[in-house]
């Protein structure tokens, strides 16, 4: 794998070489020609080192070295084919006294000048190579190394990044469609009884701002009898549910203890077109104005009205949201719809009335917000025209 024979054998020697030995022999250590002069021994002696230094050593007369002499003896060994991986880097000038071309620079004939000179092109150059080479591979293997960490480290940042946000998106979608925890504040649905049964938040001198919008939709008259069509208006502003009042007004009109008893009557709500009435949810200030276009004043007691010479029927908003005394918080759900009834049944035709006896039902014309009893005479509340059905 490294290029080099088995163990105990050098180089192959050049079969044929001028002053080759024979094959698997050991080369002997040669000295200059006789009258040659050339390098001292002392310098040749220092640059016959290991040519790799990783090389293993053999037994033998050289114990496995090659001399200068058996290099240039030695045409295979030198050559850049041979089974040496770095001996294209590894050339090294012919045997002293013998001219290399002048492809080093090197005169073999030069004396010696008491210093080494350093080469350029032989064992030096062959250990730098080795070196270089072997620095190379250790700084290839640590880039690689710290490439493969930092790939592996940004895939795992990548992949947490992924995770938390497919983990965020799975957070995100595991509530779509599900039903939330009923013992969450806030977010419980309340269902129209419920609502219908609390009260809300606003001010007995809350002047609104006088505009208005119809609550969307239609709800179709249930019953047989006379057809009256009206809209539900809120107050633009109003921190009020309108759907629910809108919902509130279509049940109590059609309930059958009202004025469509007996199929004597049916409402029907419309969003578009002109209806025969306009039942109109709004502040104290715009309920009073709305009235006093009819000559009522509903600022004493704060209370609702129908006026009669517009189109609106006004319920108080304050009275919608707060009830009143008479019925209470607990019965805020009858006193809503006992609104409804009284100030339709005065577009409908109907006057004030009381009850007569102790402890009967107030008629459901009765000023109720204002009194059940009346001149020793206890009436008990009561929203239903028709009571009894």
């Amino acid at each position: 794998m490294n290029g080099r024979g088995p163990a105990g054998r050098g180089r192959p020697g050049g079969a044929g070489a001028p002053g080759a030995p024979g094959v698997g022999l050991p080369r002997q250590r040669q000295g200059p020609p006789t009258g040659a002069t050339g390098p001292r021994q002392d310098y040749l002696d220092a640059f016959e080192r290991e040519d790799d230094v990783f090389a293993p050593r053999t037994s033998g007369a050289s114990g496995g070295r090659r001399t200068l002499s058996a290099l240039a003896s030695d045409p295979i060994a030198s050559h850049p084919i041979a089974s040496d991986p770095y001996s294209g880097v590894t050339a090294w000038p012919a045997e002293a006294g013998q001219d290399d071309g002048g492809r080093d620079g090197f005169d073999d004939d030069a004396p010696p000048t008491g210093e080494p000179t350093a080469p350029r092109g032989g064992k030096g150059r062959t250990f730098t190579g080795i070196a270089a080479a072997a620095v190379t591979t250790v700084l290839a293997v640590v880039v690689a190394g710290q490439v493969a960490n930092g790939r592996e480290d940004d895939a795992l940042r990548s992949q947490s990044a992924t995770d938390q946000a497919r983990d965020a998106r799975d957070s995100a979608s595991r509530g779509d469609g599900r039903p939330t925890p009923t013992g969450s504040p806030g977010v419980v649905k309340l269902t129209y009884a419920q609502k219908m049964g609390r009260t809300y938040a606003l001010g007995a001198t809350l002047k609104g701002s006088g505009k208005f919008d119809a609550v969307k939709g239609i709800d179709k008259a249930p019953g047989k009898g006379r057809k009256y069509t009206y809209r539900v208006d809120v107050e633009q502003g109003l921190d009020l549910d309108g759907e629910l009042f809108a919902r509130a007004v279509h049940e109590t009109l059609n309930d059958d203890r009202s004025w469509a008893h007996n199929d004597a009557r049916t409402f029907e709500r419309i969003y578009s077109g002109k209806p025969d009435f306009v039942i109109t949810l709004a502040s104290p200030g715009t309920t009073a104005t709305w009235c006093a276009k009819s000559g009522l004043d509903t600022t004493v007691d704060n209370v609702s009205c129908d006026s009669a010479a517009t189109e609106r029927v006004m319920i108080n908003a304050y009275r919608w949201a707060q009830g009143s005394e008479t019925y209470g918080d607990d019965q805020i759900h009858a006193y809503r719809q006992m609104l409804i009834n009284h100030e339709v049944g005065h577009r409908l035709g109907y006057s004030h009335v009381t009850c007569d006896k102790d402890g009967e039902l107030a008629p459901v014309m009765q000023q109720q917000t204002k009194f059940l009893d009346h001149d020793g005479v206890h009436c008990r509340a009561n929203a239903w025209a028709y009571p009894g059905s």
